[in-house]
C-alpha cells in the first residue's frame, strides 16, 4: 500500500458499455503528467474513440473529497499540498473549502497542532506574555481558549489531532 495520493480513472465509453476499464494514476506529479497517464489509458480502451473520463475512487488524500469531475490541475495540486503538509493541509481545506485553500494562505495562517484548544491557549499565553507562576493555576485555560478561538484562531479536529491557524 502506498501513502501517495492517487485517482482510480475510468473510461466512460467502456463504462456506459457495461465493462470497466481504467487505471490508478499517482498524483505525485504535474497535472500535464497526469493527463498524459489518463490519455494513455483512454487510447487502450476497449471502446473505439474513448475520450471522456471520470474519477471513480481515490485515496491517500488524508480525507478530503475528490469529485468524479475534479480538475486534474486541482487533484495535482491538493495531492502536492497533502504531500508536502499531510493531515494539517486537509484540516485547513475542511475549514475554508478546496476552492479558497491556497498553499500561501495555509502557510501563512498555520501555527501547529496541538492537543486541544485550550492546550493551544496555555502555550500560546506562556510564549508570548509573563504569567508569574502564582497566577497559574487560577487561570481558567478554557474561557482563555474560547476568547481567543472566537476572534483570533481556528481550529480544525482529524484523526485526534487539533490543527490550529490564524483567523485573519
Amino acid at each position: 500500500m502506498t501513502d501517495t495520493p492517487r485517482i482510480y480513472v475510468a473510461c466512460l465509453a467502456a463504462y456506459n458499455n457495461g465493462s470497466l476499464h481504467g487505471e490508478w494514476i499517482d498524483c505525485d506529479q504535474d497535472a500535464d503528467s497526469i493527463q498524459e497517464e489518463i490519455d494513455a489509458m483512454l487510447k487502450e480502451s476497449p471502446e473505439e474513440d474513448a475520450e471522456e473520463w471520470a474519477i471513480h475512487d481515490y485515496e491517500c488524500f488524508e480525507g478530503l473529497k475528490i469529485s468524479e469531475s475534479e480538475s486534474i490541475e486541482k487533484v495535482a495540486e491538493l495531492a502536492a499540498l497533502i504531500g508536502e503538509h499531510g493531515a494539517a493541509f486537509a484540516a485547513y481545506v475542511d475549514h475554508v473549502g478546496s476552492e479558497y485553500a491556497t498553499a500561501e494562505d495555509f502557510q501563512a495562517k498555520y501555527r501547529g497542532e496541538c492537543e486541544s484548544e485550550k492546550a493551544y491557549a496555555e502555550e500560546h499565553w506562556n510564549e508570548t506574555r509573563e504569567i508569574p507562576d502564582f497566577l497559574q493555576s487560577h487561570i481558567d485555560w478554557e474561557s482563555v481558549a474560547n476568547d481567543l478561538f472566537v476572534d483570533d484562531f481556528f481550529s480544525s479536529r482529524r484523526d485526534g489531532k487539533t490543527y490550529i491557524f490564524d483567523r485573519n
